[in-house]
């Protein structure tokens, strides 16, 4: 009788699921279109953001004698070498009211200067001049905080009008708000994390304590920097001033002594960035020199990924193709099977890899289990090998294609909260960095579990075929439909239709991930097949961390 009512559960799963359909084969080229195209619409989006305010604004820029904000940061990194730009997305259709504010007015990523690793924070000019957006601010101290926990110096190339004024209330007085750059700063100088400032353009009001609280100040002739410009000196304290005798580079340079070297343009500001840190004693690129490619064609995934995230595929095929000589240890192999937990290295670098299964599993007592769902023995995997990894001091990547835990009387009564609260509890007190990779759903606490956004990884990665909320949206449009009807009573199916329709779509909106990633709720989109040279990077970067603290997992339940 059980092995019948496991059939049928699988046949209906196989029938009626939103997120399993048959499994794919590896040959089906339909399935690669699919996701080529995706690929390509998802660059022609890149193209356009990275034209900023538009040349127009971009011809202005040139006419002061200034570079762009993409232009200074291509000169200023090594020749040939890999800018891992991040927040591209940021403030992507937002602002529309306002003309948009593309890349959230603001450049940020980390690039090889004169061999050494640099969180660089470039203000895009032909963007509102610059101004400063909720969701420029939100960049900024994201790289701050990136830069902090990774022991990046920083350097900033400030060309900003300072806070837009129509928004000042989403700027100005909160805590995570313009103030908080400056704490930062102070943070960071404390933490022994060298900050390099160059104005090269305006940088007015509150924005002037930027350059002053970095441990080295350059300005180019024709900038400016003060509090209070020139109208607002005439009206606070009557007297008349024009802006470079107020705050040009000659006054900082020669009277209030506050900018250390004063150079002719932004190629020389750019080159006396160089200068100072051919004089600095900074670590190294920790490049591996054991590193070995992976021995299967990354592109040959496209074949079985499904853009809707709807096909079951084996997540070992992803892991061989981004780990070291296809090479990995499996942790539990054949317990709690809908997570993966393998040892291996990538780039050199010794990981842990926590990630989904998308294989519908059948367990040693005949049970089945949905690919990408949490159950309580997979939990109870994840958490330990979580554990395993702080007591190795190995950093974690988590592989997110999840639909959340298992849920129904079942799943309660064996105690699911439990054992899921098993694994948050040791992903929020894991001291080891962090790296996370969405590609796919990450639903519901799944999302928590496999280190979210508020689980504070180093990084956060997302495929452009990603998707985060609560719940997939026709879940979510068929529960909320039920509500709606229950407190509506008896209507037509026409109207039915049009109220799960209208909730679809905005669930469907808001969990499309260029939603989220305008909103800083990961840290860059990127293509697929840039995985493994991204997570190398990544991985470089986080090796620099501080882990003398030890982890401690507190009370939970077991």
């Amino acid at each position: 009788m059980k092995e019948l009512i496991n059939i049928i559960i699988l046949v209906f799963i196989i029938m009626n699921s939103n997120y399993i359909s048959n499994i794919i084969d590896l040959e089906d080229n339909n399935l690669s279109i699919k996701f080529e195209k995706l690929i390509n619409e998802f660059n022609d989006k890149i193209d356009l953001i990275k034209e900023s305010g538009g040349m127009a604004s971009v011809q202005k820029q040139h006419d002061k004698g200034r570079l762009t904000a993409r232009e200074r940061i291509s000169y200023l990194i090594d020749e040939n070498t890999y800018f891992l730009e991040l927040a591209k997305f940021a403030g992507y259709n937002m602002y529309s009211e306002y003309g948009g504010c593309p890349c959230g007015g603001l450049i940020m990523g980390i690039g090889i200067i004169n061999n050494y690793n640099f969180m660089i924070i470039a203000n895009d000019a032909t963007v509102k001049a610059g101004a400063y957006f909720e969701v420029t601010l939100k960049k900024t101290l994201r790289a701050q905080e990136i830069a902090y926990k990774n022991n990046l110096p920083i350097i900033y190339l400030v060309d900003s009008a300072g806070v837009f004024l129509p928004l000042q209330d989403q700027v100005f007085p909160d805590e995570g708000h313009f103030g908080k750059i400056f704490y930062n700063n102070a943070r960071l100088s404390s933490n022994g994390n060298i900050q390099i400032a160059s104005v090269m353009g305006p940088c007015v009001a509150g924005g002037a304590y930027l350059p002053v609280m970095c441990d080295k100040y350059i300005m180019t002739k024709g900038s400016n920097m003060f509090l209070a410009g020139p109208a607002l000196v005439k009206a606070a304290v009557g007297q008349e001033i024009d802006a470079e005798t107020l705050g040009g580079s000659n006054t900082h340079s020669s009277i209030s002594g506050i900018v250390d070297y004063e150079v002719e343009d932004d190629y020389k500001a750019l080159l006396k960035i160089k200068e100072i840190i051919s004089n600095i004693n900074l670590s190294k690129n920790n490049y591996s020199n054991t590193l070995k490619e992976p021995d299967y064609n990354f592109e040959d995934l496209y074949n079985y990924l499904d853009v809707d995230n709807k096909s079951q595929y084996d997540i070992k095929e992803l892991i061989a193709r981004i780990v070291d000589g296809s090479q990995f240890v499996e942790f539990k192999e054949n317990y709690g099977k809908t997570i993966v937990c393998v040892n291996a290295k990538i780039g050199g670098y010794k990981v842990g890899i926590v990630a989904n299964q998308k294989t519908i599993i059948k367990t040693s007592d005949n049970q089945i289990q949905l690919g990408g769902v949490i159950y309580n023995d997979s939990a109870d995997k994840g958490a330990r090998f979580i554990m395993n990894c702080n007591q190795d001091r190995v950093p974690i990547i988590f592989i997110h294609d999840v639909n959340g835990f298992m849920v129904g009387k079942h799943a309660e009564w064996s105690g699911i909260a439990k054992d899921g609260a098993k694994m948050v509890n040791a992903v929020s007190n894991s001291i080891v960095p962090k790296i996370t990779l969405i590609i796919g759903g990450s639903y519901g606490a799944g999302n928590y579990a496999m280190s979210g956004k508020a689980y504070n990884p180093s990084f956060i990665f997302a495929w452009p075929n990603s998707k985060i909320a609560v719940m997939g949206g026709d879940q979510a449009a068929k529960t909320l439909t039920s509500l709606k009807i229950s407190k509506l009573g008896k209507i037509s199916d026409n109207d039915k239709n049009e109220i799960y329709n209208k909730i679809k779509s905005t669930y469907d909106e808001q969990s499309n991930i260029k939603y989220g990633a305008a909103r800083l709720w990961v840290d860059e989109i990127i293509e697929p097949k840039d995985t493994r040279l991204v997570l190398i990077k990544s991985l470089c970067l986080v090796s620099n961390s501080n882990l003398s603290e030890k982890a401690n997992y507190g009370v939970f339940q077991v």
